[in-house]
């Protein structure tokens, strides 16, 4: 072996222990004397001290070496000085101090800090990946990911889950995005295609008697890029049989609670359980509330629907709407012009045509450039209705009830943002239920809202029948 220990393994308990020690050369510190090296390897950090009075040769070593060589260092394990120690590192409490050192492979200087967090320019990072990913930052990212794909195993092998690995070349599925070919060398003309997910033969292990399966899958879609989602992505899959929808709420509900409390204990979700239980609603309440089917419940922010109190009014905006909603922002009347500028922006690239507002000043007056389109108890109704106080402002959305929801959605995310109104160590759980099964497009086609593979409520099955006009009130 090259080593007899690694970098995060060294502790109080091997002091005046002879080591061997491998790894990269994290940061090297020359104190016109002594000599500091940070070794780093994927498993921690320990300090090595070269002394030319302890060993000359090698202190004349260290003194060539530079940040990123790969270097074996041998030593004697001691404790720091009194008040040296450093409490953010597993080995904090000792140091190493050299007797000899081999450089294993010299490095040029690095195109970007190794040992920083500065912003790196993303073409930057991945021409040079092997190099971000000796990043503290990239290497934490990997170990919660083996973490998590752990924890989610053993958590669904403790509950009769059997952990079947499906193929990557398949036929291809009408799924909906586009497919990668893979051209048969062996059947010239014809083509596999790589899995868009694991849907049909998921379904095959169900017929088979399989009862229970899951599986990390990776899947491929020949798709644009999107923020969470790659042509290349792993998800976790499984499926259940002679189930109903609670049997698999109560899989997933204790899936990410178990995951939460052994891989982020330091995150806090039971403030947002009732009863212990994950908080539910359907579709309709987290759009009329929040504008959003994956809303943040970290903060308030709900909207109230003041459709009647205005629709009567001389403001074509709202008198004209299918539904009109509003928002209350305490704190928010000290947006300044630029800031009102920026959400509006935000809702127009949502659908909206602008960003109607009121502000409540100081004494209870309001302020608005469509206060003159309001009476005095269409203002009143709106300033009751979302109860607002004092320094508050009051934001619209108006349309047909997606549109006008969705727009304002938008804007309670970025206020959200803005006023720090999250707390990022808070996990609020929250399962959606009852979403349409289908939406209509521009063209006034109808498209299953998410894909056709989701069962209606027992209730709604009836309206499938000649495809009526009730279509668009199906729940799945």
């Amino acid at each position: 072996m090259l080593r007899t220990h690694t970098c995060g393994e060294l502790t109080l308990a091997h002091s005046d222990m002879t080591t061997t020690l491998t790894g990269w050369v994290y940061r090297r510190r020359d104190h016109g004397g002594l000599i500091f090296i940070d070794l780093r390897d994927a498993y921690g950090l320990t300090q090595i001290v070269f002394d030319p009075a302890e060993n000359k040769e090698a202190h004349k070593v260290a003194e060539s070496v530079r940040p990123e060589w790969v270097i074996q260092v041998s030593g004697i394990v001691k404790k720091r000085m009194e008040g040296m120690e450093n409490k953010n590192i597993d080995t904090g409490d000792i140091e190493v101090f050299g007797t000899q050192l081999n450089v294993l492979n010299k490095a040029k200087t690095p195109p970007f800090e190794i040992d920083s967090d500065a912003p790196v320019g993303e073409e930057h990072r991945l021409k040079y990946r092997y190099l971000d990913l000796r990043r503290e930052r990239m290497l934490n990212n990997l170990r919660l990911r083996d973490e998590i794909v752990l924890e989610l195993r053993q958590y669904f092998s403790d509950s009769g889950f059997l952990d079947v690995e499906t193929p990557c070349l398949v036929k291809g599925t009408p799924e909906g995005a586009r497919e990668y070919l893979v051209p048969s060398r062996v059947h010239p003309g014809e083509f596999y295609v790589l899995p868009q997910s694991p849907q049909q033969m998921k379904q095959l292990l169900m017929v088979a008697g399989v009862d229970k399966y899951v599986q990390v899958a990776r899947c491929f879609r020949d798709e644009d890029l999107r923020g969470d989602r790659q042509p290349e992505f792993t998800q976790l899959d499984f499926e259940m049989s002679f189930v109903e929808q609670e049997d698999v709420l109560d899989i997933m509900e204790g899936c990410f609670l178990t995951l939460t409390d052994n891989v982020a204990p330091h995150k806090n979700y039971e403030k947002y359980l009732d009863n212990g239980r994950m908080k539910r609603i359907t579709w309709q309440e987290a759009m009329e509330k929040y504008g959003s089917d994956k809303p943040d419940v970290r903060f308030d922010l709900s909207f109230v629907n003041v459709t009647e109190a205005v629709k009567e009014s001389e403001f074509g905006v709202f008198s004209s709407a299918e539904y009109v909603t509003a928002m209350c922002v305490p704190g928010g009347a000290k947006f300044s012009r630029s800031e009102i500028d920026d959400l509006t922006r935000i809702a127009k690239d949502n659908g909206a045509g602008g960003l109607a507002y009121i502000t409540v000043q100081e004494g209870g007056e309001l302020k608005s450039p469509i206060l003159k389109f309001l009476s005095e108890t269409e203002q009143k109704a709106i300033v009751d209705a979302t109860k607002a106080e004092a320094g508050s402002i009051i934001f619209f959305g108006a349309g047909e009830f997606i549109e006008a929801v969705e727009a304002l959605g938008a804007v309670r995310k970025e206020v959200g943002a803005r006023m720090n109104l999250a707390d990022s160590n808070d996990f609020a759980y929250l399962l959606v239920v009852d979403f349409p099964m289908f939406e209509k497009l521009d063209d006034g086609r109808m498209q299953a809202m998410h894909h056709p593979f989701t069962m209606p409520h027992p209730y709604a099955i009836h309206m499938m029948d000649g495809f009526d006009k009730d279509l668009l009130k199906m729940r799945t």
